[in-house]
């Protein structure tokens, strides 16, 4: 059985999302299909005021539907802390934890020659001005080849500026078992555990 031209045309354009593969997209186009037409319409609109409100800040790479984003606007953010992270995704990710008062940078990826991705796809070139001696750079990439890979060009651009820069730890997540940890996970625990101090 043919689908209908249309069908075809929203499975292949929802196809295209990240994470989304033929079988998902079909499902939405399903999905989709049965909603009542407001809701397509309001849906439709959030993605066309999105397109047309939306922007990277010009400072952190960060979006934002202002001139700047709320954490460069912001003055009382730490201005001698800026956190390194590879999608704007992962500064939220951050600010929930609600332990990080700095500024950020977003990349907008990571370092991946296989695909095609060098330095210059990246937003490190505006970092190394807003570097400072003695200011910290916690570099937040993932833990991946790639966000590793990422984090060790990133740390040999910004050392000799007079950077102090930090890598965030990783390991076992908190409630989780040894013995249900993966090797690597359990090996970078004990590599970067911390020393104990007097309570």
């Amino acid at each position: 059985m043919k689908y209908p031209p249309s069908l075809v045309a929203l499975i292949r354009e929802l196809s295209r999302l990240p994470g989304i593969g033929p079988k998902s997209a079909q499902r939405l186009a399903f999905h989709l299909f049965e909603q009542p037409r407001e809701d397509i319409e309001r849906l439709a609109g959030a993605l066309l005021e999105a397109k047309r409100d939306l922007h990277v800040c010009p400072i952190c790479f960060n979006i934002t539907d202002a001139d700047r984003c709320d954490v460069c606007a912001d003055p009382t953010r730490d201005q001698n802390t800026v956190c390194v992270v590879e999608e704007p995704g992962d500064v939220i990710a951050i600010e929930r934890s609600g332990e990080y008062r700095g500024l950020y940078h977003v990349l907008h990826g990571v370092l991946s020659p296989m695909n095609g991705v060098g330095p210059d796809k990246l937003h490190i070139k505006p970092l190394l001005p807003r570097v400072q001696e003695g200011m910290e750079v916690i570099l937040a990439t993932g833990t991946t080849v790639e966000g590793d890979a990422t984090a060790l060009y990133l740390q040999r651009l910004l050392e000799p500026l007079g950077a102090v820069v930090s890598r965030i730890a990783y390991g076992l997540p908190v409630g989780g078992a040894l013995e249900y940890a993966d090797e690597v996970t359990l090996g970078r625990a004990l590599t970067g555990r911390q020393r104990v101090t007097k309570a």
